[in-house]
């Protein structure tokens, strides 16, 4: 695995990884809507609320959908609109068992009203709760130099 350079990168601030946060969550919503479309055919009525199979399911496509993002190249889709990435603390690529964990820890610090997140305002190091219980941390990635090929090329 090779270790990024985070000399010159800094942690990533909480609107960035809140407007990447709605970002993601309104592609997961969409894929859970997908997976909502054969249970309602299935049954033609409204899903039932004490359905464990399809709470698993909608469970499952949350988890797949971070955990495979963050392990293949340590971003989602809003975070590479927001250019962030997530690294272990060190500055390595994370692995399948610490987005695992990542994920079942940002569950649990959604639950106070959100509180592990908001946790990185007061954090000397700007982590939240799930950073530091996952050993990662979301850095912001520099601006690409644009490309010069317009009429002002040499």
């Amino acid at each position: 695995m090779d270790q990024l350079n985070l000399h010159n990168q800094q942690i990533a601030g909480c609107l960035r990884r809140l407007f990447a946060s709605v970002y993601d969550w309104l592609l997961v919503l969409a894929l859970m809507m997908l997976l909502s479309v054969p249970f309602v055919a299935v049954s033609d009525t409204a899903i039932a609320p004490g359905n464990n199979l399809y709470r698993v399911g909608l469970l499952l496509i949350a988890t797949i959908f971070f955990s495979a993002f963050w392990t293949l190249g340590g971003q989602t889709l809003g975070m590479k609109a927001w250019r962030l990435q997530l690294v272990t603390a060190a500055g390595y690529p994370v692995s399948y068992r610490q987005a695992l964990l990542r994920f079942a820890c940002a569950c649990i610090s959604a639950l106070p009203g959100g509180l592990g997140f908001w946790w990185l305002l007061w954090d000397r190091d700007r982590l939240s709760w799930h950073d530091r219980w996952s050993g990662t941390t979301i850095v912001l990635l520099p601006k690409k130099a644009k490309a010069s090929g317009g009429r002002n090329a040499p």
